[in-house]
Formats: C-alpha cells, structure tokens, sequence
C-alpha cells in the first residue's frame, strides 16, 4: 500500500476510535452495545474470512489477495491469516456471513439487503462495481423486444439477488408478469451456462463473464445489458460484519484502504487484473479479457455513487414481497471509513 493511503488509515483510525470514545464518554451508546462493546474488546482478532464469487466484478479482492496486500496490510494489526470462501451467487454468501462464518463479504447489495432484512448485524462500507450484467438470448431464438420474452425460460441467479432484482422489476416495468408470463429458474452461473448451451433455456440474465463466455462459444447473443435496465445501478459491495465496525475500526479503515487502492490498481491495469481473474478461476483468458472490454460495467470503490439505487433495491425488494420493511440509507450504510479516508 502507498504511503498517501497508510496516512489516510491512521487518519481514519483517530477519527473513528475519537467518535467511538466521545459516544461512550457522553452516555450516548446503547446499553446492549456496551455489553457486547466490554465482551468483544476483551477478545484478540487475530483471522479474516471473506467472501467472494466468480465474477470480474469482483476482482478487487483478487488483486488484494495476489499482491498480498491483506495480508501485508492487517499484520499490523494482529491479523495472522486471512482466509477465502468461494461462492456462486449472492444468497448463499449471505446466509454463511448470517451464520457467523464471514467477516467480510464481496457481494451484491440486493442479496444484502435480504440478509440485513432477515437479521443480519453488518453494513456496506465501499462499493465494488456498478452495472456489468447481461441479459443474453439463446442463438435461433427471437428477439427484437421485452414482449418477445413471454413464454421463455430465463435462468437468473437465485431471488434477491442483484440479477434477480432488476429482471423481475425491469419485466414488470414492460407489462410482463415474472410469475406467470415467463419462467424465472434460479441458477449458478456455471449452470447457467450449461443450460442455454443445451437449449434447456431460452434466456439467461448473468453478471460477466458469462454473457462473453456464452457469446464466444455460440451459444447465445446479449439483448440488454444491465445500465439500460437501471442506469449506474449498484452491483457489488464490501460488506463488513457489525462486530468488526464497532470493536475493531482500525481492521475495518485497512480493509476498505485496501480495496480503494485494489480498484485503483485494476482501473489503471486491466490486462493484469484480467490475468489475476484468469489464473484464480483456470479461465480462458481471452474470455475475462474480452469480458472486460464489452461489459457495461466499471469498478468503483465510493459507496455515495450507490446510494439511490442501492434503496431502490430495497423498495423493490419490499414490493416483491422478498423483504418484510422498506429499508433506508441509514439502514444499509456506514460510510464513515471512506469518508476518512478522503480527509
């Protein structure tokens, strides 16, 4: 990590650890959060386990993780090892950080956001991407419109999932009933892929590289991309657990410094990040690097840039029936460790 982010860090350290101890001293902290404040800090943090999926949106971590940057940067911290988890999609990620088996989680926000409605005590701290899916129709099928779904079956990702999310608002915004003028089959991108190439499906609604890998081996064409769907839409965040954010802030600071620097570096090498996607999912690298020229997508680390259509989701979501409360920015967000570390 640069030295202009290591100072941005031990600024953001001071700034949260002063917040945190003016609250205690004032009264203003919650009885319940005092109790878990005394029990947690009396524990060494001593092992991060994250979260991820096989996705170039995704790929901050990666990088992060090729460089040896989380590691490097949480040695001094007392972390002696960080740990990976692999997942195919949002839903089942989200029910292992419920769980208590993730601390930190590179996901979609709309698969949080049905975590955070069904218990789950953590908040996005960065963003990861905006935009960067495809809604890909199988070769010899038509399609020149949304009507001309009806009828088909569109594999997607599981519900309140991102995929899921925008392709059931966005058919109901063309007068097309998701539950009954289509059928939506969930599915892991991998399955996915298997079932447009057997004609098992009409359609598939995937985040890259899919909708490339599909293109590539003839199996399908894309229609709509994501950004015409939802403009700027949120995809993937930073999800970091409430526990970490409440008793251990300076491990917090250091993961979301890291992943800006991580973006930054993909922004500025994405040859390289390519590679690094490649090499971690043994695939074929002219795909990755095709996919990251064709997506709509780009890789952020603000978390302000998703606010909007991060609640958005959740209004959808609650319109769907998937969450039981509408959900606000308060809800969702801690934007406090980026914000440091702009200062």
């Amino acid at each position: 990590m640069n030295s202009k982010n290591i100072n941005r860090i031990l600024g953001a350290i001071f700034v949260i650890t002063a917040v945190m101890a003016i609250a205690f001293i004032s009264g203003c902290t919650e009885p319940e959060q005092e109790g878990n404040l005394t029990g947690d800090l009396t524990e060494s943090l001593t092992e991060i386990h994250f979260g991820y999926q096989p996705s170039t949106h995704q790929i901050a971590y990666l990088t992060a993780k090729e460089k040896g940057w989380w590691d490097n940067n949480l040695a001094p911290l007392g972390i002696v090892k960080t740990t990976d988890n692999l997942f195919p999609s949002g839903a089942p990620e989200m029910t292992s950080m419920l769980a208590g088996d993730l601390d930190v989680a590179y996901v979609g926000a709309a698969p949080f956001i049905s975590a955070l409605s069904g218990g789950l005590d953590a908040k996005i701290v960065a963003a990861v991407q905006v935009q960067g899916s495809d809604l890909v129709v199988r070769t010899g099928v038509p399609y020149e419109k949304p009507e001309d779904l009806k009828g088909m079956k569109i594999a997607t990702f599981p519900p309140g999932t991102i995929q899921d999310t925008l392709l059931r608002n966005w058919l109901k915004t063309n007068n097309i009933d998701p539950d009954k003028d289509a059928t939506i089959l969930p599915m892991t991108p991998a399955d996915a892929v298997t079932a447009i190439s057997a004609g098992q499906v009409d359609a598939v609604f995937l985040p890259h590289p899919s909708p490339t890998e599909i293109k590539e081996k003839g199996y399908g064409r894309t229609v709509v991309q994501s950004g015409e769907i939802m403009p700027n839409h949120a995809c993937c965040v930073v999800v970091v657990s409430g526990n970490l954010i409440r008793n251990h802030s300076e491990v917090v600071a250091t993961i979301v410094a890291t992943h800006v620097d991580a973006t930054e570096y993909n922004n500025e090498h994405p040859e390289e990040a390519a590679q690094i996607y490649a090499a971690d999912q043994e695939m074929n690298i002219s795909i990755v690097q095709n996919s990251i020229n064709e997506w709509d997508g780009t890789w952020v680390a603000d978390p302000h840039l998703i606010v909007n259509s991060t609640v958005d989701y959740a209004n959808i979501q609650y319109e769907l029936g998937y969450i039981t409360k509408p959900l606000t920015e308060k809800d969702i967000f801690d934007m406090s460790f980026y914000d440091s570390l702009q200062k």
